[in-house]
């Protein structure tokens, strides 16, 4: 049987919670953002999308094309607890459950939607049952990979819930315009048009492949199997609550993704002290991103084997930001350890005829635990920290 994935999306958030706490606001278009006109928005509830106002538009933009727009100053305190409810009420459902951002998520629900009689009971029931107990709306997308149930969310706002069926890609996917695929980048879109590609359909045929690849590099390829398809299901998750969790508020934003690395070099080292110290070893790493205007990507992998050393988790969290990192400015990072275990109770693999000998980076590790004020790393590390640092 074939994996279900809800893909939860909070409609509006932000608004909409400014909205709960002044009722007066319903029917009226409202946006959240700084008042300064120099700002842009962080989002505007649908009453404003009617004037074609969004978010990140500049705030003196919005107002021309709105003049009864209503700007309300964000509260994030309180956003971020109503985010803690909308999850808490989430894992009654399922514990199979990644967050995407302050305000959506995936769902693994193949086991917990076979106890309803009609599998779209448990997407109402969920859509219900936020709205009653938080007074938020919801958009569902229902399918078998994490892409398409992103994509199916996306197709009917607000309070929707769409099924997108692999059988079904051809009629409902392959219609949309090319900015609507997730992952996709701003910049690829009009780079895509001005070759003639302008549906998702083009994007997926394989005869257009070749030119594509050779336009935007060999790592669109992995879009385009989505796009027909071919992803996966797997969800990063931790089925226990027991993680580790290390993070920055700066008061300078981050622009730069050597930046970010460097200051999540720092973050990892000390999340890798306290694994130590608690005799913690870890296999799920979650990097956490916050921008400017409070927008918030969670983003994991998993590693090879229980881990509490530096080196390989700095590793996951680089590929992680290389994949991720966009120039928009951040405020806050935080790494994560998930899906704990007492260092004593992990059974590793050994080769009986081979005596133990203790790997560089552990050396390096104990050397950096005794001796204060001083880093030491491998030669190698170095090496590919200035390519990287260069590319």
């Amino acid at each position: 049987m074939a994996r279900v994935i809800f893909h939860v999306d909070l409609n509006a958030f932000f608004a909409s919670a400014e909205e709960i706490k002044n009722p007066n606001l319903k029917g009226l278009p409202v946006a959240v953002g700084s008042l300064s006109r120099r700002s842009v928005l962080s989002t505007a509830n649908y009453e404003a999308r009617k004037y074609g106002v969004h978010s990140a538009m500049p705030v003196h933009e919005a107002l021309e094309k709105c003049p009864d727009l209503i700007v309300v100053q964000g509260d994030y305190n309180y956003y971020r607890s109503l985010s803690s409810q909308f999850f808490a009420y989430l894992r009654k459902f399922s514990n199979m459950l990644e967050p995407a951002s302050i305000d959506e998520c995936y769902m693994d629900v193949t086991e917990t939607i076979k106890k309803y009689k009609r599998p779209l009971d448990l997407a109402y029931q969920i859509q219900n049952g936020i709205h009653e107990n938080l007074g938020l709306n919801v958009s569902i997308g229902v399918a078998p990979t994490r892409f398409l149930a992103k994509m199916a969310s996306d197709m009917r706002k607000p309070a929707g819930i769409t099924v997108l069926r692999k059988s079904e890609i051809k009629r409902k996917l392959w219609p949309l315009p090319i900015e609507e695929i997730h992952g996709l980048g701003k910049k690829s879109a009009p780079l895509l048009r001005n070759m003639g590609i302008q549906t998702i359909e083009d994007f997926a045929n394989p005869d257009n492949e070749q030119a594509i690849l050779n336009r935007l590099g060999p790592s669109v390829y992995s879009l385009i199997l989505k796009c027909r398809g071919q992803s996966s299901a797997n969800l990063h998750y931790s089925t226990s609550q027991k993680s580790i969790s290390v993070s920055r508020t700066y008061l300078n934003d981050l622009y730069t993704s050597e930046e970010v690395l460097q200051r999540a070099r720092d973050i990892v080292q000390e999340l890798s002290y306290k694994m130590k110290r608690d005799n913690q070893k870890g296999k799920l790493v979650s990097l956490t991103l916050r921008d400017t205007e409070f927008h918030t990507i969670v983003r994991s992998l998993s590693l090879d084997s229980y881990q509490n050393d530096f080196y390989p988790i700095f590793e996951k969290v680089q590929g992680l930001v290389d994949q991720y990192f966009e120039p928009v400015g951040y405020r806050h990072i935080g790494v994560t350890i998930g899906s704990l275990k007492d260092s004593n109770k992990i059974i590793e693999q050994t080769d009986l005829f081979v005596e133990p000998v203790a790997d560089t980076n552990s050396i390096l590790d104990q050397l950096n635990e005794k001796i204060e004020g001083i880093h030491l790393m491998k030669a190698s590390d170095l090496l590919k920290e200035k390519k990287h640092e260069q590319d």
